[in-house]
């Protein structure tokens, strides 16, 4: 895989940040607080596109068949649309992250999950939850969220998926940025968990956003 990796504490956890210039030209994009609304999150959904389709290689279930084609008979090989994908973006800048989801990845489904963070205590709330009783078996899974910092979110919306019965190396987090606090909670809790981000920072502020990051992705996204 064209992606750069790191093994987090030999649990084996990977950190995958893809070294491909459009990703790096999408996050520099983001970076600058003078990129408006509408620019932002645009680039916010073409970071996720891509980002997805590296953390899809070597990954989706495929079959093998014979078609007819205009000038002969073609072999070929489809993603299987009987093996389950799911999505699950984590309100609200996950929105955005995963608008491209439906474009790259055949057969899927998309699972909204709300997870606010407390501002004093970092803690996160579950407000929404619209994940299935259980996934199906077999069932792989991205979770959509653009900012790993202190690690509380994504940790609990793992947490969520692993009870409704989704083994860690069939789950992969997408982010656009990536910090040590959320890092380490994930190699603790989660080994063979897969992490693709757009870039890793150096650390998190008192207030738990990353720095230098790019703001309030949600924020940003939707300007509101």
């Amino acid at each position: 895989m064209a992606a750069e990796n790191k093994v987090m504490s030999g649990d084996r956890m990977l950190v995958f940040v893809p070294p491909h210039p459009l990703i790096k030209h999408w996050v520099s994009v983001l970076r600058n607080e003078q990129t408006p609304c509408p620019v932002f999150k645009n680039a916010m959904a073409e970071l996720g596109r891509l980002l997805m389709y590296e953390a899809s290689r070597d990954w989706l279930p495929t079959i093998a068949g014979e078609i007819q084609s205009p000038m002969g008979v073609a072999s070929v090989e489809f993603v299987d649309p009987r093996e389950p994908v799911a999505i699950v973006p984590i309100l609200r800048a996950g929105l955005a992250l995963a608008e491209h989801a439906s474009s790259i990845l055949p057969a899927t489904k998309m699972y909204h999950l709300g997870v606010s963070r407390n501002e004093d205590t970092l803690q996160p709330t579950v407000y929404l939850n619209k994940l299935p009783d259980k996934f199906p078996e077999g069932s792989r899974v991205f979770v959509v969220d653009p900012m790993l910092a202190t690690g509380g979110t994504i940790v609990a919306a793992i947490d969520l998926i692993k009870e409704r019965g989704v083994d860690n190396s069939q789950i992969k987090v997408i982010c656009a940025v990536a910090a040590p606090p959320a890092l380490t909670k994930l190699s603790e809790k989660f080994p063979r968990l897969h992490v693709y981000a757009g870039i890793l920072d150096p650390t998190v502020n008192e207030k738990g956003f990353i720095i230098p990051g790019l703001g309030d992705a949600g924020d940003r996204s939707f300007g509101t």
